[in-house]
């Protein structure tokens, strides 16, 4: 009984991960050299908004949608999270730095974190100095 009940769960959670893995995934477009801000609409889509084009790199873009987070903020906005796009990736600016994903709800990986005073570093390179 114990094993047909443990085949039954396995069963179960199979078929749930086969659905999951058939949702459809939302993806950045691909336009060459064109920083994208992401919006939500109302209705829970997406609206890519051209910010600037002939961005030469995504380390570029981070950037200027960090300008684009700073200026919201300073005009009152609650919100202290933005999301972009650049060429078919998606780029998510948060509290601790800025993360890289190839969809909009899949795995995100750190691309820079933010240090003590606010500014964005490449992970790993700034050190802590032991008091003396």
């Amino acid at each position: 009984m114990r094993r047909q009940l443990l085949i039954a769960a396995t069963v179960v959670a199979a078929a749930g991960l086969g659905l999951v893995a058939c949702e459809k995934q939302i993806k950045a477009p691909f336009e060459k050299g064109v920083c994208f801000h992401v919006a939500t609409n109302k209705d829970k889509t997406l609206r890519f908004n051209p910010v600037e084009r002939n961005v030469a790199t995504m380390e570029q873009c981070a950037a200027i949608l960090e300008g684009v987070r700073i200026r919201f903020v300073r005009m009152g906005s609650p919100n202290r999270t933005l999301t972009g796009s650049y060429q078919g990736s998606f780029i998510f600016l948060e509290k601790e730095g800025i993360y890289l994903g190839q969809t909009y709800d899949g795995a995100r990986f750190m691309s820079l974190v933010r240090t003590g005073d606010g500014r964005l570093a490449v992970p790993g390179a700034i050190r802590e100095v032991p008091a003396q």
